[in-house]
């Protein structure tokens, strides 16, 4: 069963499932510089738990093979029918701040070749960039959702963002329990694979706390714990020396790395800290279990037992960019992928010191679209982090982590029915606290009145970069979403936001845009329309 068969299964058991909830119960019921009007809030509620999960009227309308929905013939509401959306005028999933997808489209296409379809996720490109999104005083979130017109027929785009509290680095946090497993399997050999991990670690040992702790497993063939867990403090000396003295071997038995990876975070596991296992590695496996199923389960067991959360790093030119994505999306973790100096510093001198300090955990959000404003609508990738609409408030269901200083983006296509004015959709997170895991909600909405502007023109280069890599992952995915302007296009405008804001980020962006039109022009696909008919869908630097 694909993924648009599973959607769609999804949906139907939704409909019946609230269809006879109804029955027995006798009918019981932005951010930046964006372009949002006036039609939008941020933060419009908050509350510690539970919360009344929308009405679901009788619909009477169908769900497309591709997720989208159409409503009945003629799209009237009857007198007096409540406002609040049918079942397929939900969208349910779980947070996700991996960017692995992008970083590796990026070193594919430099070196004169596409991406395969398969690894590239909208989502991970579209969050790979980070617009200025207000952050809430308290842990948590901020929810800002903005929008705009993308081209004829009603079609705008539409765009929920998410934002945490950034770290202070000089602040009290609780210590970090980080245990490295790293590949050193022949095939790491290759420049830019083994030598970038030891960089990484180095860097590393230097950004840790005196208090936080370091265990190193390295697997080939076999797995070998090389550091047990070890309080940084007196210790950097001797951590780097293990790092240094890392050198590539025979095959890549990635089963055996996690899974002495997992013994030793166990084994070394701090209450109150933020346990978790850094997995390093091209993801090429070849030797014991080489498929992501067999190593699941230890994984989800050990999260649920101890907290014990995975972040995969990604390197090499071949790179199991999926198996990475599904071990992480098991360990309630994230996915990144590094193949230069550059970006080696990013993560493990920017980013990963101030991201062990975690803001929410099973983080899950729910969009509920205004029938009476909206015609359909389609996430713009997601696929495999959809949540079943009935689970939204399911708190045994595996939601995203998120740390300190992050921001998800969701984008939305969405056709509105003509001359309807009001509310077009409510967007709500719900997350478990850290600490104490009570569940949490905030919500934020956007009116016809906020996708007035169109979303090309002067002033939106928030929204418009964010519009600009949803479009370009969906390029190189075969393309389909309605208003793409087509690569040359694309690239033009990433070089305009590039020029004003100084951001380098964005002119690798632009270039990557250039390398993936150069690489399709002779299939005839730079064009942008993509194969779907028209109307169908598929599915300092502030920018960095």
């Amino acid at each position: 069963m694909d993924r648009y068969e599973r959607r769609s299964a999804r949906r139907r058991r939704a409909r019946f499932s609230a269809t006879i909830a109804g029955l027995l119960a006798a009918g019981l019921a932005v951010g930046g510089c964006g372009a949002g009007g006036g039609g939008s809030t941020a933060d419009r509620a908050s509350h510690d738990k539970g919360g009344t999960a929308p009405a679901v009227p009788d619909g009477g309308g169908s769900a497309r093979p591709d997720g989208s929905y159409e409503d009945g013939a003629d799209g009237r509401e009857d007198a007096g029918r409540s406002p609040a959306p049918a079942a397929d005028y939900l969208s349910t999933f779980a947070l996700d701040v991996d960017t692995a997808s992008y970083g590796y489209a990026r070193r594919t296409l430099a070196e004169g070749r596409l991406p395969d379809p398969a690894t590239v996720r909208p989502e991970e490109f579209v969050n790979s960039f980070r617009p200025d999104y207000p952050r809430p005083a308290d842990d948590g979130f901020s929810v800002t959702l903005d929008g705009a017109r993308a081209g004829g027929d009603g079609w705008s785009l539409v765009r929920v963002g998410l934002a945490t509290r950034g770290a202070d680095r000089a602040a009290e946090r609780p210590p970090a329990a980080l245990t490295f497993v790293v590949d050193i399997s022949g095939s790491m050999a290759e420049p830019g694979r083994l030598d970038l991990v030891k960089e990484s670690l180095g860097l590393l040992a230097d950004q840790l706390r005196d208090d936080d702790s370091v265990a190193l497993v390295t697997f080939s063939d076999e797995a070998e714990t090389r550091l047990p867990m070890t309080r940084v403090g007196e210790a950097r000396g001797r951590i780097r020396e293990v790092v240094d003295s890392l050198a590539t071997t025979s095959s890549t038995n990635v089963e055996a790395g996690v899974r002495t990876g997992y013994d030793v975070a166990v084994e070394g596991h701090r209450k109150g800290a933020t346990n978790r296992v850094v997995l390093l590695s091209d993801a090429l496996a070849n030797t014991g279990a080489t498929e992501a199923a067999t190593i699941l389960e230890r994984i989800e067991e050990e999260r649920r037992a101890y907290g014990i959360t995975l972040f995969g790093v990604g390197v090499g030119s071949e790179f199991g960019d999926t198996f990475m994505e599904q071990l992480a999306d098991r360990g309630d973790g994230q996915t990144t992928y590094v193949s230069t100096s550059a970006q080696a510093r990013k993560v493990f001198v920017d980013q990963l010191p101030a991201h062990v300090e975690l803001r929410a955990r099973d983080a899950k959000a729910q969009v509920a679209f205004d029938r009476r404003t909206v015609e359909k609508f389609r996430l713009i990738g997601y696929e495999n982090r959809e949540v079943a609409d009935e689970d939204f408030r399911n708190d045994r269901v595996d939601g995203g982590e998120v740390g300190a200083g992050h921001t998800v983006t969701a984008l939305y296509a969405v056709r509105t029915r003509p001359g309807m004015t009001g509310p077009v959709a409510t967007a709500t997170v719900r997350w478990l606290d850290p600490a104490t895991r009570a569940p949490r909600e905030r919500s934020g909405t956007v009116a016809t009145g906020g996708l007035a502007a169109d979303v090309w023109g002067g002033g939106h280069d928030s929204l418009q970069l964010t519009a600009v890599t949803a479009y370009f992952a969906d390029a190189l995915r075969g393309g389909g979403l309605p208003g793409a302007p087509g690569l040359p296009a694309l690239a033009e405008r990433a070089d305009a936001i590039a020029g004003r804001s100084g951001s380098a980020v964005v002119r690798e962006l632009a270039e990557a845009v250039r390398q993936a039109e150069g690489l399709l022009a002779p299939r005839g696909e730079q064009s942008g329309e993509g194969p779907s008919r028209e109307g169908e869908l598929r599915s300092g630097d502030p920018y960095s």
